[in-house]
């Protein structure tokens, strides 16, 4: 059974069809890229399968393959927050990081938001807030190592170089322990070098078993990293496949790559 199930797929804005009648599905511990021009539906899809909006027709099913037990949701019924406790992390194209603290209490905050005990045994430090505290802490620190960056727990956020950060936003969303974890863009204004980093990251956590569904425009990245690309155009699903099939394909190559991108080298 697929991890993500996206089924029929429409969303409307007044009179503006922002995502139509799209459908592709996300295996377990793979990474699929979704690319489009601007205004393709990216980040409206992003938003429907993060539970941030809704669509107005079709479903978008989830199960968790981290947990066993754990029934197929439908996201279309789900609040965001239901979602990530679900097990579907998320970053966003645009850092969010809270500069003023350190980077172990940046992911620790994203921790927890899956934290059960609540105020008043936080003002009291009762025993639960403890053991919950001590948890939000190791978690935080295993999710900076798969990241890579375990050895910069204590610096400040503020200090970090832009591909750094970008880590750092993968860390928070990992501590949540995500089976699916979407990534908005992760690549944007990152050097040749910081991309790689990234590109090694990602591919590390695919391993460690967690499946990856990421948009992005750099399409070196999108052609190192993905096992399957969807791309977009004017709301509507305009091919799905392999990287190599994606990069040879004349519609899309048309509508979003060019007619000079097979003649170009991969940039990296």
């Amino acid at each position: 059974m697929p991890v993500l199930r996206v089924e029929g797929v429409t969303r409307r804005f007044g009179g503006v069809t922002a995502v139509k009648e799209v459908s592709f599905q996300v295996h377990e511990a793979q990474i699929k890229a979704v690319i489009g021009p601007n205004g393709a539906g990216k980040t409206t899809l992003f938003n429907l399968v993060s539970a941030i909006d809704r669509p107005d027709e079709g479903r978008v099913l989830f199960r968790n393959p981290l947990r066993s037990g754990d029934a197929q949701i439908d996201l279309a019924r789900t609040s965001p927050h239901q979602a990530s406790r679900a097990g579907i992390g998320r970053t966003f194209q645009h850092s969010q990081i809270f500069e003023a603290l350190s980077v172990l209490d940046n992911v620790k905050v994203g921790r927890h938001a899956h934290g059960r005990a609540g105020l008043l045994s936080a003002f009291l430090t009762l025993p639960r807030q403890r053991r919950e505290e001590a948890e939000a802490e190791e978690a935080a620190r295993q999710a900076l190592q798969r990241a890579g960056l375990g050895d910069r727990a204590e610096t400040e956020a503020d200090s970090l170089p832009l591909g750094e950060r970008h880590l750092l936003e993968i860390a928070r969303a990992l501590a949540t322990e995500p089976g699916l974890l979407l990534l908005d863009e992760p690549a944007a204004g990152l050097n040749n070098e910081e991309t790689e980093r990234l590109a090694e990251t990602v591919r590390r956590i695919r391993d460690d078993g967690v499946t990856v569904l990421l948009v992005e425009h750099d399409m070196g990245f999108v052609m190192e990293v993905s096992d399957e690309v969807v791309v977009l155009d004017y709301g509507e699903k305009i091919a799905e496949g392999s990287p190599l099939m994606i990069r040879s394909n004349p519609e899309v190559i048309r509508a979003y790559l060019g007619e000079d991108y097979l003649a170009e080298e991969v940039p990296r």
